[in-house]
């Protein structure tokens, strides 16, 4: 926890300075951020509002003169040897060397600097005419869902326009509803919105009729199989219904139907958000990004901010906004505060002088149809998001793996490391939701892929073509550096495979780190996200991931108390009885087993050929099955503790990507990796033969002969590795972000944010994240990943089979890619930064100018 020297001064006399605005230029609000040595960012923000004083200037040369080239050997190689695996290790964890070198030898002595922060106040054409929130830094309005502006000779019409958004397709005489799509309605569509409910005449008349709840079911046409929605018939006379013998929906009391004193309809439920019980009849807290920072009111995923607040989350204060609300990222020691008569006109910025650390990251405030309408819009409350909200206003985390993005987009809101000086900024984030989009294709007829083939892959392609062509038109930041400090987040199962051309000189953040050098082709075996049709002129010729630029980020996992209470992660080589576990879908052999060949592009298939320990459709187990073997397509109720009863784990694609690294890793099981050519979690910076084991698919029917032949030294040494680096693939940083929330409202902590909240200080994802953004020339081959390098290895408790056992080989001129690393060595870097500060000593700064 880091501390402030403290200045007898206090928030109050800050408000009394403010107030005699009219009298003074300049305040002084004595306050500045400490920053702990270490990137622990959650630490930072519980420092309590208390004055600092910071001793001497923090630019380049104040820094050398107290670290001093004499005193900073930049012999890294020499200070920081790698070890037997080719791997340094900084803060815990084994990082490709010369990564590794560079933090310890570097980034330990960085400290923070001075930079001064804009602090907009231009205004909206009739404050949005009340149906949108003024993006005051560009003046322009950004309008609730279902209404729009039009931009007119210099100025925007502000969200004047009510749009008419269908709930249907147009109608056929065969289909008087139209064809099937998630928002069909045969009652009262909310053309704001999309979506269906009751609508006057009814005593509910704001229930949600979601899809098959207003049309005919047919019962089974076969025993025991599925009833089937018939899209051309409503149901109006049942769910319409006053008679208690019949199945209603929308003039059921709650109360009787509770009771069993009438029926309802089982196929309505109530999956919109914001609202809770089997009728929908509690209103609950929405579900927003950050909830809106305490400044504005969450209306079904959209913040309504209060006056003086604008962006995603209310989070970015205007000149009007009071200063000692402002959130702890932009809390500074200096303000300028210029004429008050200027203010008012909304004529100037006041500038903020605080100190950071890079990098510096600086979050567009995109129009909302790319994010905010995103969530507000759709027709299930858990898609694309890590938690709702129950009848109590308790959180509820969600299983949904995409919830990765909103994750990462609210530490990045709430991080110390964002900025709102562009001029200052070292990356550009570009926050479009397509986990929301891409599961929200075919919602509604505005969101039809109708245009696109059918593909939800190009659907999402031309969205970021949109966000691109808005980025260009309204900032000067992209064309500096042709878009190469830019982040774009691909959440879907084949990641970046979709990027449109233009935006491929930036980093992609995926979860799918296909380099395309064995599966070269679209891998997925759901025809709807198959990108191989995408025309060139709108797709180029990119592959999916580049690790000389990209990242792959872990999924979301929701937080399990039982786990972290039990330490499933700590459990000792004596507790893992099972020598491999694999529990998941395993294809067309099972019952229940996805039906297409081309699921896990064949690898699971091959496993459980070869190790199944269920017997198939034919009663048979895999051929060389074995009793400490276990490989099952029966999900296991529990399945965290099998995974820490195990010793191996194995990690195989799914319809791309799955979650099984971060399964394995969360349980402290060594992961097996069985996928060619694709990379994992931080595989291109960390130094994964630290704590894994990689196989080629070829190797299948050799995996037990392969993982029995590995020492037990190798073993504890690898299980150990797994300990230290297990929070770096838990969203720590946004969990206790919502912990800090609710604690505010209620009071205490739940027991998820009890547990949380013990883990020691090691780096998480986003951490990790702001250490690693692999934007530099790497040497990792992508054309060599399906073979794999197979260099022996000396038997140091190293003996791991090494013909098995795969390290990338890293040329001597090409460093491996780093957030704080790339800041001194993307040649492209040097005339863009040559005047900048960096809180380093000129030694490590200059190694690459």
């Amino acid at each position: 926890m880091s501390s402030f020297q403290t200045w007898r001064c206090s928030w109050s006399l800050v408000a009394s300075v403010a107030s005699v605005l009219l009298l003074v230029s300049v305040v002084h609000i004595f306050l500045s951020p400490s920053w702990p040595s270490s990137l622990d960012y959650f630490s930072a923000r519980q420092v309590q509002n208390s004055c600092s004083l910071v001793n001497g200037s923090v630019g380049g040369n104040e820094v050398d003169s107290k670290v001093g080239n004499s005193q900073l050997d930049l012999d890294l190689d020499a200070r920081f040897p790698a070890d037997g695996l080719g791997a340094v290790a900084y803060r815990g964890a084994h990082w490709k060397a010369e990564i590794g070198r560079w933090f310890a030898g570097c980034d330990a002595v960085s400290v923070p600097i001075d930079i001064v922060e804009d602090i907009a106040s231009k205004h909206c054409k009739d404050d949005c005419n009340g149906q949108g929130i003024c993006n005051q830094e560009l003046g322009q309005c950004r309008c609730f869902h279902g209404y729009a502006g039009e931009y007119k000779i210099s100025t925007w019409d502000g969200c004047s326009e009510k749009l008419q958004l269908e709930c249907n397709l147009q109608a056929s005489p065969d289909q008087p509803y139209g064809p099937w799509i998630v928002s069909i309605c045969p009652a009262y569509c909310d053309k704001t919105l999309a979506m269906c409910f009751c609508g006057q005449g009814t005593a509910y008349p704001n229930r949600p009729v979601a899809e098959a709840c207003g049309f005919k079911i047919n019962s089974p046409s076969e025993p025991d199989g599925p009833k089937v929605t018939d899209w051309r018939k409503n149901d109006l006379e049942n769910i319409f219904t006053t008679n208690n013998s019949r199945n209603g929906w929308c003039n059921v009391d709650p109360k009787e139907a509770y009771a069993s004193k009438v029926k309802f309809k089982e196929e309505c439920d109530c999956k919109y958000d914001c609202l809770s019980g089997q009728f929908c009849e509690i209103p609950t807290t929405c579900s927003c990004v950050n909830q809106c920072s305490g400044h504005g009111h969450c209306r079904g995923g959209f913040c309504q901010c209060e006056k003086g607040w604008y962006g995603i989350d209310c989070s970015i204060p205007s000149a009007s906004s009071p200063i000692q609300e402002w959130p702890k990222w932009l809390r500074p020691s200096t303000v300028d505060l210029p004429e008050s008569s200027d203010l008012k006109r909304g004529l100037v910025n006041i500038k903020a002088h605080v100190r950071k650390k890079r990098p510096l990251i600086y979050v567009y405030d995109l129009p909302p149809e790319f994010n905010g309408h995103l969530l507000e819009g759709r027709h299930f409350k858990f898609e694309c998001v890590n938690r709702i909200y129950s009848d109590q206003n308790k959180t509820v985390w969600t299983d949904q793996l995409y919830g990765s993005q909103i994750a990462l987009y609210e530490s990045i809101l709430a991080s110390p490391h964002r900025t709102l000086n562009g001029e200052e900024a070292d990356y550009f984030y570009v926050p479009i939701l397509d986990a929301c989009l891409i599961t929200r294709a075919d919602d509604a007829p505005h969101l039809s892929m109708q245009d696109h083939m059918g593909l939800r892959s190009s659907f999402t392609l031309d969205y970021y073509k949109k966000a691109y062509d808005h980025i260009v038109e309204n900032y000067p930041y992209w064309n500096r550096t042709s878009g190469r400090d830019h982040i774009w987040f691909f959440s879907w199962d084949e990641g970046a495979c979709y990027a449109p051309k233009e935006i491929w000189n930036s980093m992609m953040l995926v979860h799918w780190g296909n380099t395309n050098s064995k599966h070269n082709h679209s891998t997925t075996a759901y025809w709807a996200d198959n990108w191989d049709h995408i025309p060139s002129s709108k797709r180029g010729d990119h592959p999916c991931f580049d690790p000389k630029k990209d990242l792959v980020l872990p999924a979301w996992k929701h937080p399990n108390p039982g786990a972290l209470w039990l330490k499933l992660w700590a459990r000792t080589r004596k507790e893992r009885t099972t020598l491999f576990y694999f529990n998941g879908n395993l294809g067309p052999a099972y019952v229940n087993g996805r039906p297409e060949a081309t699921y896990s592009m064949g690898i699971r298939q091959k496993l459980a050929a070869e190790f199944g320990s269920t017997p198939n459709k034919e009663g048979k187990l895999g051929r060389q099955h074995a009793e400490d073997v276990i490989v099952t397509p029966e999900r296991s109720a529990n399945y965290s503790a099998q995974l820490a009863s195990s010793v191996f784990c194995g990690v195989f694609p799914g319809d791309g990507w799955s979650g099984r690294m971060e399964d394995s890793i969360l349980q402290g099981c060594i992961p097996v990796v069985i996928q060619d050519g694709i990379f994992l979690p931080f595989e291109n910076v960390l130094n994964y033969q630290s704590f894994a084991v990689r196989i080629s698919e070829a190797e299948i029917p050799n995996l037990i002969q392969i993982l029995r032949g590995i020492n037990e030294t190798t073993i504890e040494t690898m299980l150990g590795n797994v300990r230290m680096i297990w929070q770096r693939f838990l969203y720590r940083d946004s969990v206790l972000l919502e912990a800090e929330r609710q604690k505010k409202i209620f009071g205490k902590m739940e027991d998820w944010a009890v547990e949380y909240s013990k883990l020691g200080e090691e780096d998480d994802i986003f951490s990790t994240f702001i250490q690693v953004n692999p934007s530099l020339t790497t040497a990792i081959d992508p054309q060599s990943m399906a073979s794999w390098d197979q260099t022996p290895m000396i038997d140091a408790g190293f003996d791991l089979l090494s013909e098995h056992l795969f390290e990338f080989q890293c040329a001597p001129c090409c460093p491996l890619p780093v957030l704080q690393y790339k800041l001194h060595n993307n040649p492209w870097r040097r005339q863009l930064d040559a005047q900048r500060e960096f809180g380093l000593p000129k030694t490590c700064v200059a190694r690459s100018r």
